[in-house]
């Protein structure tokens, strides 16, 4: 056979050598596209979503739920995430059977079809080619013989002259048919770039749809958050605890004072002498987690006056607030007793709202507590020595020295003076059972404590679950 013959033009012959590049490209850039696929590929958008992890996680959230049960915050929690997780797991299926379609399976059809077609025509071409140039070379050879051999047969030179037609006719015939295929292919470069484009505008589209299901799930997710009323009530800001749980009076505060009512009225230095770590941090965790289980620190006022310290200590902004600092400290430099005073009783009556209510009501008690102070040894001077620190200090603290300082100078000689003269700062008689949680009973055997005319002390209380600490509802909420 002779060698063969190029039949294509030039531009015919760059289309391919790009070819075999471009099926390379766009074969690996899908084989890399399935991998990226988290359902199986090829299946229907129900099954895929079933086995989906994204419906695993949603299946498993709700599962928890009912174990945990929807009364509880975490219950909730698992049941809503449970929700928007299965509905991103929908999201996430049908995005990928879009991806399948409009991406993956036009690529497909391009490096496993489209060009492989070419290809073969190609092979096929230069088959054609070689035997046209074998037939070719036969008829020459006839022809270039028939001069001078009058053996040979003009019907053979004929012969041979026909079938080298024919070759050249099926090489033109295929050779129209790929140039047709390999232009078709080069006008068709856009559509499958446009797949590129697809797949951009395709995952654009999900992470808004998955978005809009997290925007519309997360509203509710918090809106059980702010409900849930049993949260830690030690290190929030006031307002936020009073509003949360539906209480004028701070949980710590009522509950320790109720109990100090009860059982550290005559307990000698109370808030002065130090509680056991250990039994103050437990206390502090039970009114944080809101267990109605304190029946064992009855026994124990130092540590539930340790408590009550930690908590206003705790406080981001002091009971007596920062705003009013500078008007305080300036009240206990005035020397006149009267309009020191007046002064205080102007500066108590512009704390805010919740402040006044509840330092009223600690200084109602702290008042109560210097009536026993021939037992206790608290003075109004000694109390405010011991726990003014933790109503009132700067925003911006200096050293220990400098507020060791600052308390002896200011601090007290605030509190105490109120302390003193409390009913007439607040006039009236002060219901600590302020939330009705506490209801007091007669007494079963209380000879361990004194009557001291404190109604209080008169019996033992029984200890409800605080009302903040379980789901209130309806008149439970109002004040007796």
């Amino acid at each position: 056979r002779a060698e063969r013959t190029e039949v294509l033009s030039e531009d015919l012959l760059q289309i391919e050598r790009r070819l075999d590049a471009v099926r390379s490209v766009c074969h690996l850039a899908q084989k890399r596209l399935i991998a990226c696929l988290q359902g199986q590929h090829g299946t229907d958008p129900d099954k895929r979503h079933k086995k989906l992890p994204l419906t695993a996680l949603a299946q498993n959230m709700q599962e928890g739920s009912i174990q945990l049960s929807d009364e509880t915050l975490l219950g909730k929690m698992l049941d809503t995430c449970g929700d928007a997780e299965n509905k991103l797991a929908m999201e996430l299926s049908q995005h990928e059977v879009q991806i399948e379609r409009e991406v993956i399976d036009p690529l497909c059809l391009l490096t496993e079809t489209e060009i492989p077609n070419i290809q073969k025509q190609r092979k096929q071409l230069a088959k054609l080619v070689l035997d046209w140039d074998s037939a070719r070379g036969r008829y020459n050879q006839a022809h270039k013989t028939s001069g001078t051999n009058f053996q040979v047969h003009p019907s053979k030179i004929e012969s041979l002259k026909e079938e080298m037609d024919e070759a050249g006719n099926k090489v033109e015939q295929c050779k129209d048919q790929l140039a047709a295929d390999m232009y078709s292919f080069v006008s068709k470069e856009g559509e499958y770039a446009r797949c590129f484009v697809t797949l951009l505008e395709a995952q654009a589209d999900y992470h808004r749809k998955a978005l809009a299901v997290i925007e519309k799930v997360l509203p509710e997710i918090q809106a059980h958050q702010d409900k849930w009323t049993e949260k830690p009530a030690f290190g929030t800001p006031l307002e936020e605890h009073l509003k949360r749980s539906g209480r004028e009076i701070a949980v710590p505060i009522e509950a320790c004072v109720m109990m100090l009512l009860e059982t550290g009225m005559r307990e000698e230095g109370l808030f002065r002498i130090a509680a056991g770590a250990s039994k103050l941090k437990k206390l502090k965790a039970a009114l944080d987690c809101s267990t109605s289980q304190l029946d064992e620190f009855y026994s124990d006022p130092h540590a539930v006056a340790g408590a009550l310290k930690s908590y206003l200590r705790e406080l981001p902004e002091p009971l007596m607030t920062y705003s009013l600092y500078e008007e305080w400290t300036q009240a206990a430099n005035i020397q006149d007793q009267d309009k020191k005073l007046q002064e205080l009783w102007r500066i108590c009556n512009r704390l805010p709202e919740h402040y006044r209510v509840n330092f009223r009501y600690l200084i109602k008690f702290l008042a109560k507590l210097a009536q026993n102070s021939d037992v206790n040894k608290m003075t109004p001077s000694n109390i405010a020595i011991v726990l003014g620190p933790n109503l009132l200090w700067a925003k911006n603290e200096g050293s220990l020295a400098e507020m060791a300082a600052a308390t002896s100078v200011h601090v007290v000689a605030v509190i105490e003076p109120i302390i003193q003269h409390a009913d007439w700062f607040f006039p009236g008689d002060e219901d600590f059972n302020v939330s009705g949680v506490f209801v007091a009973v007669p007494a079963v055997n209380s000879n361990h404590l004194s009557h001291t005319g404190n109604d209080y002390e008169c019996g033992t209380l029984e200890r409800k679950r605080p009302l903040s600490m379980t789901v209130m509802e309806g008149d439970l909420l109002k004040k007796e």
